[in-house]
């Protein structure tokens, strides 16, 4: 494996507004990529589909923009409903962003997320060719299962602590501040 260092970009919380942008990241990804992020083939009209339900699946998305636009993602989605208990985590990187620590960094933001929301389980599901993800997993101690051409990743997050909750906070107003800049330069005439 090829380890590039991450492009210069943020990594950060999508607002609701934004997941527009998480779609047309979504739209982006070869055939292979899709096919490890979903674990089969999916064309453009599920990929529209799924992304417009986002918010009622009470997802938090987490993004590393690269020049406004999403070039990598993170999904943390509640199996109840809501974010207690247990949840899935999904991954996406654009093949050109692939192997940049991009991913490592991504699920970090998931399982700070996961903990500072009471969450006991994430659970991942891949493809057992995807040694990528696998490979990920295990640098935060996931516990893999193999079931049938699949596997499940299991990360059981540590409790919540005021560092963790206070980082995430600082974390989500940085975002914002990016968020509005990326919105000021997407409407302001070039200079």
């Amino acid at each position: 494996m090829t380890h590039r260092p991450a492009e210069t970009g943020t990594t950060r919380k999508l607002y609701v507004t934004e997941y527009h942008k998480y779609q047309d990241h979504m739209l982006r990804l070869d055939e292979e990529s899709r096919r490890m992020r979903f674990g089969m083939a999916v064309d453009d009209r599920f990929i529209t589909d799924y992304t417009q339900r986002l918010n009622d699946m009470k997802s938090i998305v987490y993004a590393h923009m690269i020049g406004g636009e999403v070039r990598a993602a993170a999904e943390l989605r509640p199996l109840a409903g809501q974010m207690r208990g247990e949840a899935e985590a999904a991954f996406s990187v654009e093949k050109s962003h692939q192997d940049s620590g991009i991913g490592t960094e991504l699920l970090g933001r998931i399982v700070r997320a996961a903990r500072n929301r009471s969450i006991t389980r994430v659970y991942m599901n891949c493809l057992a060719e995807n040694r990528k993800m696998q490979r990920i997993a295990k640098k935060y101690d996931a516990i893999l299962e193999f079931d049938a051409g699949d596997v499940v990743g299991r990360v059981a997050p540590s409790s919540a602590h005021a560092f963790s909750i206070w980082r995430e906070a600082v974390e989500d107003e940085m975002g914002f501040v990016m968020a509005v800049l990326d919105l000021q330069r997407r409407f302001m005439p070039a200079a």
